[in-house]
């Protein structure tokens, strides 16, 4: 089965994308984007593949679902395409990259300058339905996001994985802890930051702490 997924990924994933589910999870998604308004475009779904190529992923930051209000998924967790408004998950990561690592909170929301320089920015359900959050759950996206995270897990090593909150944390079971760096928090909604579970956590200073000591490049956040 073809699937238009960046290169370095292909033969990591091929297997994957041979099962039964795989194969009913893309018809669904092909139905639903004829049929309904979704998000991101559909060239965008695997974007966070396209930008980060497997071998070059040193970060992994997982979030659950695209955004679904217009215009502003773009198939990288947390990001926004440039010129929209930031959603309140993104300004508190980068309120916390601002007090963390001092660096001045920024004009553009979006994150493929984080992914270009190794950060894989995934997020556990890959499309969604308009104004419809959770829509497209349970379709076998977290299946195969689930298998995305046992093969970095297994064939890499020193890999930081960020989890911020329950969900994100639920995924990280996929992940070695002997050959990983993981930091969990709570997560930057502000329903969670407002409670004192994400803000000071400092996990922006730390990856590159981390990254620092395996003898790699840090991250510009």
């Amino acid at each position: 089965m073809q699937v238009n997924i960046a290169e370095s990924w292909k033969h990591i994933l091929q297997e994957e994308f041979e099962k039964d589910y795989f194969k009913n999870l893309i018809d669904f998604v092909k139905t639903e984007y004829q049929n309904h308004t979704c998000f991101p475009k559909g060239d965008n779904i695997f974007s966070a593949f396209d930008f980060c190529s497997f071998e070059d992923v040193k970060v992994v930051i997982i979030g659950q679902d695209p955004y679904h209000g217009v215009g502003q998924a773009n198939g990288l967790c947390f990001s926004v395409h440039e010129g929209i408004k930031h959603p309140p998950s993104l300004i508190n990561i980068f309120k916390e990259i601002e007090t963390d690592v001092n660096i001045p909170y920024p004009v553009s929301g979006d994150l493929s300058r984080w992914a270009k320089q190794g950060v894989l920015l995934l997020n556990a359900t890959l499309t969604v339905r308009a104004g419809e959050a959770g829509s497209h759950q349970k379709k076998g996206w977290e299946q195969f996001t689930d298998a995305v995270i046992s093969k970095i897990s297994e064939e890499k090593e020193n890999v930081v994985f960020l989890l911020w909150g329950g969900y994100a944390k639920k995924k990280g079971a996929k992940i070695n802890k002997n050959k990983h760096h993981i930091l969990t928090s709570g997560h930057p909604s502000p329903l969670s930051a407002n409670r004192g579970y994400w803000f000071g956590n400092k996990h922006f200073s730390k990856t590159n702490e981390f990254l620092q000591k395996d003898g790699l490049p840090t991250i510009q956040w």
